[in-house]
């Protein structure tokens, strides 16, 4: 495989609506509807829309959610050779509403996610072995996620990781397995301390995340772009968006991780 991404399926309970409700309020929506997310998914099946090669491990319940999940990845030419289904948790959920400026409020419940270990990984390590990189986030147990870049890392398989959901006490050996630390403004803020609302914030951001000990940072600023931070670089690079008129912006990290 090209890419392996070891990661979270989510299925997404969308609402879409006029506006965000305030705490208590209960609003009218005007569409609902069914769909698959979760981060290390979404990010598996942007790879492979793009033409690569690419092997999901995760796990997911066996129930009506789990099934279609499979089915999925399958529809997307994603191996399915590591997903695995358990009868002690449910598929992973998530309740998204979006607004009509297409800004989101999401609820995650990773059910069977959180199942997924050691040995589901020592199970799938021909796999890891053989790809020219591994893809991890946090929407499992950070443990796993943790394991499966070391494991890379001793096969000498590049290594992304995607620090989200963030933690504000993540692991130090984090940074130091990851060939590309790739974080939203958000993100950045969180893990570094520093206000992130420019690029000349991202790049002092970038410099903090890549002193402790990854390959290279990447901070994704929405419309901004994003801005490049190599190691034995002192310049970050800015690298701008296209201006476009944001429809739903849910998934978009995981897009560009993929």
């Amino acid at each position: 495989f090209d890419v392996v991404v070891v990661g979270s399926c989510m299925t997404d309970l969308v609402s879409q609506t006029p506006r965000l409700p305030k705490a208590g309020e209960t609003i009218h929506g005007h569409k609902f509807f069914i769909g698959f997310g979760g981060k290390g998914a979404n990010q598996c099946i942007q790879a492979a829309r793009l033409g690569v090669q690419t092997a999901m491990i995760c796990k997911v319940g066996k129930d009506f959610f789990g099934d279609n999940y499979i089915q999925n990845f399958k529809d997307n030419n994603v191996s399915t050779d590591f997903v695995w289904q358990t009868s002690d948790a449910a598929t992973g959920a998530a309740s998204i509403t979006v607004n009509d400026a297409g800004e989101n409020a999401i609820v995650i419940v990773a059910g069977a996610n959180m199942l997924l270990g050691g040995d589901e990984l020592q199970k799938a390590l021909p796999a890891i072995r053989k790809a020219k990189v591994l893809v991890c986030q946090l929407e499992i147990d950070p443990q796993t996620s943790l394991q499966a870049l070391q494991m890379a890392r001793d096969n000498k398989v590049k290594t992304i990781f995607n620090p989200a959901p963030a933690i504000p006490d993540l692991d130090y050996k984090f940074y130091q397995v990851s060939d590309v630390f790739c974080c939203n403004e958000s993100e950045a803020e969180l893990l570094t301390g520093c206000s992130v609302n420019n690029v000349e914030e991202a790049h002092r951001a970038a410099q903090e995340l890549l002193s402790r000990g990854c390959g290279a940072v990447i901070v994704t600023l929405g419309p901004q772009g994003c801005v490049v931070l190599k190691a034995q670089e002192k310049t970050s690079t800015h690298v701008p968006a296209s201006a476009v008129a944001a429809v739903d912006t849910t998934g978009a990290g995981d897009s560009f991780i993929g």
